[in-house]
């Protein structure tokens, strides 16, 4: 049946930021789908309590403590996770972040920082990952992405900038690796986590992003789980290189995210 595509039953993944909003959803979500799951964040407390839920859905977890912009963190959890499993099949590299900032205010180090946080962690765990993903018959990885990677967001230089690059790392990386190794990634749009708490707290600005989204809602931390869950599957088996826009319909040039004037 075309559903038991979607299911990933003995897989072994790795979700990074997985303590909470998209990483946790994510990491439930493959769990649900019949892999095991090892989840890094800063934070333990926060990943005990997703890897409870991993372990009510039937399947293994390793907690993972870590910052991964540190020297051989990366290296350490991809090499803890395929002994702990015995294998690895899945990457879903989703740390990252950039906090919004006039252009003016933006020096060189904010874009160094954004781009070693959201493309330097993403290159290391991959690399690290993929002699794991080849010796277990191959593999998949997604990148999560950003809509202001495409779209040009007020505030967001070097964020924006960043996620750019990791778009166009996953197009690169994905002709490297092909055909034993998929590489993808997600462009996400407005979704409720942390991250937008500027927007979530406040009822106007909150309309004014619904407004700017044709599906006239915020983003839901599963429906991205969902979207990576499609790609890491059988179901998109040929399917490699590719950004998936998963942002409620966000097609214009321009955005204002709803942040104060930082001009």
């Amino acid at each position: 049946m075309i559903l038991d595509r979607f299911q990933i039953g003995g897989a072994a993944a790795v979700v990074t930021g997985a303590g909470r909003g998209i990483g946790a959803a994510t990491a439930v979500a493959l769990a649900q789908a019949g892999a095991d799951v090892a989840i890094c964040a800063r934070t333990e407390d926060q990943l005990q309590a997703i890897a409870e839920q991993v372990e009510r859905a039937g399947r293994r977890v390793l907690v993972v403590p870590a910052d991964l912009t540190l020297p051989g963190a990366a290296e350490d959890l991809a090499e803890r996770a395929a002994a702990t499993f015995g294998r690895l099949d899945v990457v879903v590299n989703n740390v990252g972040g950039a906090m919004p900032r006039a252009f003016l205010d933006t020096k060189r180090k904010h874009l160094e920082n954004a781009f070693q946080f959201n493309v330097g962690v993403a290159h290391e765990l991959t690399r690290a990952a993929v002699p794991h993903l080849l010796k277990a018959g191959g593999g998949a990885v997604v990148n999560v992405s950003s809509a202001v990677g495409r779209v040009a967001g007020r505030g967001y230089l070097a964020y924006g900038t960043a996620k750019a690059a990791l778009a166009h790392y996953t197009r690169l990386a994905a002709l490297d690796l092909a055909p034993a190794v998929r590489v993808n990634a997600i462009a996400v749009g407005a979704v409720a986590t942390s991250a937008l708490d500027i927007v979530m707290n406040d009822e106007g600005l909150r309309a004014q992003m619904e407004q700017a989204t044709p599906l006239r809602r915020i983003g839901e931390p599963e429906d991205v789980a969902a979207a990576v869950l499609y790609l890491v599957s059988p179901a998109a088996r040929y399917v490699t290189g590719k950004v998936l826009e998963v942002d409620g319909g966000i097609d214009r040039p321009n955005l204002d995210l709803g942040l104060p004037d930082l001009s």
